[in-house]
């Protein structure tokens, strides 16, 4: 797992921010030394220390207990729970719409903020660097099963493709690693997964529905469409926000991260996927329940290190025109196209998960609006 870096202070002259500042001695020096500074900002992956504190947090808010009303939301029983539920009531807003990717900023984000505040945790949210790993997913420490990972696949079971989701390694419970006897209460609501989890006691998924974490992993989809010049292709051939976050999201050529069992059908390596995005091909790569389920995702625990890998992929995509790619949305307010266009002026509200309601031109930018950080 890679890291991102949390900016405590952007420190600039008082006379330069008047513009009143030329070039002499002392900057000059603060040129030459800043690349040791730099390389010692930039410390690569996570160290283990750092990984077992990023796990640890999140044991920990698994253990605090919900602020959900219990009547309203029975299957929500810890903070944890609470971000499910969250991503839940607002699937269909914030996929393929002009808040996909400010929406998800914010709240990555905000689980980081939680795992700071309620949990002690005092690193930041590390990303799962897909290119890297693209040839054998299983094998990265972020999924191979060891007590510094993210756990790891499920156990190998007899199981087909479901929906566009190849059939993969796995299949079963997950028995290794830290979430090895994590619980999983909500959903499923529109799961992609063989065979399929028992059904919600409710029809909208928020019920009490205990059951195992499992996972399909394998390298079918991250061999093809996870790869480093995948991303980098993504980033350079996307001259517009439009076109960077479709391409982003599309599955076998349409949009969005799956929008249920309809969408493809067979056996097999799964029929009719002939292009993916990166968002759903990550997602995908982790499948399973509730991995494979776009309402309930959030409730495996590497749904956070592959929106971090989103986030650093939009953030690494604005860079290369900064002035004209912050400000800037696409899309209309409600999935697959329906609704008024999104408005840089609409609300971002996350409820008992978030710290304040902005609006989403205050979450374009990594370093303005209530965020400081940058990717190394």
């Amino acid at each position: 797992m890679a890291r991102l870096t949390l900016l405590k202070l952007l420190a600039v002259p008082w006379l330069l921010l008047a513009g009143l500042v030329s070039g002499d001695a002392v900057l000059d020096l603060q040129n030459k030394g800043r690349p040791n500074i730099d390389a010692q900002i930039a410390k690569g992956d996570l160290s283990v220390a750092e990984r077992k504190a990023y796990i640890a947090a999140m044991l920990c808010i698994m253990q605090k207990p919900s602020k959900l009303n219990p009547t309203q939301f029975p299957g929500a029983k810890s903070r944890y729970d609470d971000f499910v539920v969250v991503h839940m009531n607002q699937t269909l807003s914030i996929h393929n719409t002009g808040s996909f990717l400010s929406w998800h900023r914010y709240y990555t984000w905000s689980f980081e903020r939680v795992l700071r505040e309620e949990c002690g945790f005092n690193g930041t949210q590390p990303y799962w660097d897909w290119g890297r790993w693209a040839q054998d997913p299983e094998k990265s420490p972020i999924f191979d099963g060891s007590d510094t990972s993210l756990s790891g696949n499920g156990e190998k079971i007899q199981h087909r493709a479901s929906g566009i989701v190849p059939a993969g390694n796995g299949g079963g419970c997950v028995k290794t690693g830290p979430f090895k006897n994590m619980t999983v209460h909500l959903g499923p609501v529109s799961p992609l997964t063989d065979p399929a989890p028992p059904a919600n006691p409710r029809a909208d998924g928020y019920g009490d529905n205990p059951r195992c974490l499992r996972r399909d992993i394998s390298n079918q989809l991250s061999s093809r469409y996870l790869r480093t010049q995948d991303i980098a292709n993504l980033i350079t051939s996307s001259g517009d926000i439009g076109t960077f976050q479709n391409t982003m999201q599309s599955v076998g050529g349409g949009g969005g991260f799956g929008f249920g069992s309809g969408f493809g059908s067979g056996s097999g390596s799964g029929a009719g996927v002939t292009g993916m995005g990166v968002h759903a091909a990550g997602h995908y790569t982790i499948a399973g329940d509730p991995g494979g389920d776009f309402y309930t995702s959030p409730n495996d625990p590497a749904f956070w290190v592959h929106h971090g890998m989103i986030d650093r992929t939009w953030t690494i995509w604005q860079s290369q025109d900064l002035g004209a790619r912050t400000q800037v949305i696409a899309g209309s307010s409600s999935m697959m196209g329906f609704g008024r266009a999104q408005s840089l002026d609409d609300l971002v509200d996350l409820g008992v998960v978030g710290n304040k309601v902005y609006r989403i031109r205050d979450l374009v930018s990594v370093v303005d609006g209530p965020f400081c950080y940058v990717y190394e």
